[in-house]
This record gives C-alpha cells, sequence and structure tokens, in this order.
C-alpha cells in the first residue's frame, strides 16, 4: 500500500468526498464495477480532453496528470464503448471512457471523435485496513418498491443526443416559472453530473440520478426498476409537486432502459410520457417498440420539432402533440403539464 498525492477528481467519485489524497494498492486484483481506481494520463486529447470535478467544472486533461475515476462500462452509439478489465494492477493501461471519470478499456469509438485517453494504472484506492473503496460505498439504501410519488414526466428518445435534456430542462424552467415545485432525475446513461446541474439550474429544487446508487453507468445492470424506485422514493421525500425525469441513451441499447419502462409500478406513476427523436422514421420506429411495450408517447419533442415543419408534420400525420424546447417551450410545457395537473387532481 502506498500514498498518492491526486490533482483531479473524476465526478464519478464525488459521493465519497475524496481529499487531494489516497492510499491505493498496486497488486493483481479482479475488479469490481465502482471500483475507485488511481491513474496516471499517458495522452491527452482534442474531441474528449476534460474531466468533469465534482464541482462541475471542466478540467483539461494533460499527460502526467493523476487522476482519480471509478472503473465502469460505456456502450455509446455516438461516443466510446469499453468495458471493466478482468484484472488490474499498477503499470496496466487503461482508458477514459467519460468526462465523469468512468475508466476502462476502450474497445471502440465514434469516428467523429479521437482515440480515448490512455491512463496508466498507479493503483486501486482503500483504508487504512486495504479494503477497496467502491463509489457504491456512498450510495443510497435500495429499496424495492415504489412508495406514492409525484407525477412523473418522463422522457425517453431515440438514442443519445436526440433532444431528452433541452425538453427536460426547459420544461423543468418553464414548471419553475409557474411557481411549481419540481424535482429531476437521470435515471439511465454513463456517471455525468453536467445533466442534473443543468437540471438545477433551470429550478430543480433537489436532483439525482443512478450515481446517487452507486453505479458508473447503467450498461447491463440487472435491476435498473430498483435504482429508478430507489431515486424516485427518495426525491418524494422533498415533497415535489411533479418530478421530470430523463432516460439517457435510447429506449434501445445497452442501459437497460427498456426495463425501466417495463416496470408496471413506474409505468403507474407516469402523468406523461414525452418521447424525443431526430427524425419522422425515429418516431415511427419510438412509436412502434413503445407500443408492444404497452405504452404511448403523450408527446413528441426533440430535434424533429426544431422546425414547425416537423412538428406539424408530426401533429397532421401521426395524431401525436408535439412541442419544441427551443421555439416555444412555454407551448411544450402545457403540452406535459395537463396530464400531470389531472394527475395531482385526482390524487
Amino acid at each position: 500500500m502506498k500514498y498518492v498525492d491526486i490533482e483531479k477528481i473524476g465526478s464519478v467519485v464525488s459521493r465519497l468526498e475524496l481529499g487531494r489524497g489516497v492510499n491505493v494498492v498496486t497488486e493483481c486484483f479482479e475488479p469490481k464495477v465502482g471500483d475507485v481506481i488511481v491513474v496516471r494520463a499517458l495522452s491527452e486529447s482534442l474531441t474528449y480532453g476534460n474531466l468533469e470535478l465534482p464541482s462541475g467544472r471542466l478540467a483539461k486533461i494533460r499527460t502526467g496528470d493523476t487522476l482519480v475515476g471509478a472503473l465502469g462500462k460505456r456502450r455509446a452509439l455516438k461516443g466510446f464503448v469499453g468495458e471493466v478489465p478482468r484484472s488490474v494492477r499498477a503499470g496496466d493501461h487503461l482508458h477514459l471512457l467519460n468526462m465523469g471519470g468512468v475508466i476502462g478499456i476502450c474497445q471502440g469509438h465514434h469516428s467523429s471523435f479521437s482515440d480515448a485517453i490512455e491512463v496508466e494504472v498507479i493503483g486501486l484506492a482503500c483504508d487504512a485496513d486495504r479494503k477497496i473503496a467502491n463509489i457504491a460505498d456512498g450510495a443510497l439504501t435500495p429499496e424495492n418498491d415504489l412508495a406514492p410519488s409525484a407525477p412523473i414526466v418522463l422522457i425517453a428518445g431515440t438514442c443519445m443526443n436526440s433532444g431528452k435534456t433541452v425538453a427536460a430542462t426547459e420544461i423543468i424552467k418553464q414548471a419553475s416559472n409557474e411557481g411549481i415545485r419540481v424535482a429531476a432525475a437521470k435515471l439511465s446513461g454513463i456517471a455525468c453530473l453536467r445533466d442534473t446541474l443543468h437540471m438545477q439550474d433551470n429550478g430543480a429544487f433537489v436532483t439525482a440520478s443512478f450515481l446517487d446508487c452507486g453505479l458508473p453507468s447503467t450498461v447491463d445492470h440487472d435491476d435498473l426498476p430498483m435504482v429508478a424506485k430507489t431515486l424516485l422514493n427518495h426525491l418524494n421525500t422533498f415533497s415535489p409537486d411533479m418530478i421530470v425525469v430523463e432516460l439517457g441513451d435510447g429506449i434501445v441499447g445497452g442501459y437497460s432502459v427498456d426495463a425501466v419502462l417495463e416496470d408496471p409500478e413506474i409505468r403507474a406513476a407516469i402523468a406523461t410520457f414525452v418521447f424525443c427523436a431526430s427524425d419522422y422514421v425515429g418516431v415511427i420506429g419510438g412509436s412502434a417498440v413503445l407500443g408492444d411495450m404497452g405504452i404511448e408517447i403523450d408527446v413528441v419533442a426533440g430535434s424533429v420539432t426544431d422546425s414547425k415543419m416537423g412538428e406539424d408534420y408530426i401533429q397532421q400525420h401521426f395524431g401525436i402533440p408535439a412541442g419544441n424546447a427551443r421555439r416555444n417551450g412555454k407551448r411544450l410545457f402545457e403540452l406535459v403539464y395537463t396530464p400531470v395537473q389531472a394527475a395531482r387532481l385526482a390524487a
């Protein structure tokens, strides 16, 4: 065991409130998802070269920087794909998989990106008894059942970059402007504070994400509905009027989104289902996939509605209300809030 001074700490370990130095073990270990790892940057990147700190600030990664992150997986359609190594020891070479500090073996990336930043393992963070630190050490207590909930506005989409976060933050802003107490959550994706911080900036008085349940990402998670219920129960202790929930990635993919959508308790609490897509075919495909789950889209948003032509076409040809967060956030909120208001009155 040795002591290592740290230069930059990734936001993925923010709940552990680490100091500027940690003890590490350097011998070979069979790691677990979420284990806290200390590495040295061996390269830089022009397209993916920042680390999000626990404060939310982005810091440029320089060759030679000593970083703290957590081992995890990623399955980004428009980003990096990576796995947790089967074993890890000092001197091994791994990669930074996202700006939050998730680290693993990069197996590929989107053609628009440069290579992932390569890092050299210094060791796994541990306590004085050599117990490996894991981000689950600071997690919320898991809960299997969903307690009575404020009405939920759930936002899902075809894939990353389809407009989900823009829609979520605009709905939050409009609701907050109306004096509505809004809580917000990110239930799937890869650990990063950016989206929940944007939710707070736009008026959410309390936020939570799967990171609060000790997950660096939701890739291949075998019980994401339990995580979702834990987070929703936590938010409901603050007595919000409504909860805006974003499901990262798409309704099809590797982030276990479908498991959340298929859970009957969660579905019963959804007042409005907002679906974001980038084109008409995405709306058609999303409607078909969700229809097989027994879910109807209440409102279409996202980049397909960035022009009024898209908004009009969806309403005329698909018979689904459509609203755009960028052009007319107030109208989008009105479409979304009508079922929420009905649910609140019926409660």
